[in-house]
């Protein structure tokens, strides 16, 4: 049986640039930098996650986001927060850019876009109180 999601693929013009934006600005690690004969395979990961997140070269407008539109449309990565609106404060400060000026409640907690250098939405959550508490 299936046991585990290993990846998710970010599509993006430049690694280097997406490896410092995942581990400078959002606070990733690196995971695999291998020169394969298919290209450079590049993770990074949540510090503790077994996820891993591939920035997977390709030429813009290659499985790239649509125009920018303020409000719930989620980025294809969720990033979970204990204190979503404490890490918003430190994440804008590394020059994290957003679609909002700040988070917003919603029925399932607190929710904001973090976007990267070429335009994927990272959706950072910060779960309600009535899911971490296993009420439903």
């Amino acid at each position: 049986m299936l046991t585990n999601i290993m990846y998710v693929t970010l599509y993006v013009t430049d690694q280097e640039r997406a490896l410092g934006f995942y581990t400078e600005q959002l606070g990733l690690e690196k995971r695999v930098d291998h020169p394969g004969p298919d290209g450079r395979f590049l993770t990074v990961g949540v510090p503790g996650s077994p996820l891993e997140i591939i920035l997977w070269p390709h030429a813009a407008a290659a499985g790239m986001p649509a125009e920018l539109q303020p409000g719930p449309t989620p980025g294809p990565v969720f990033l979970e927060s204990d204190d979503l609106r404490a890490d918003f404060k430190v994440l804008r400060e590394r020059g994290v850019t957003f679609d909002q000026p700040e988070p917003e409640d919603y029925g399932y907690g607190v929710r904001i876009e973090a976007l990267d250098p070429d335009g994927n939405r990272i959706s950072l959550r910060q779960r309600a109180a009535w899911q971490s508490s296993g009420q439903r």
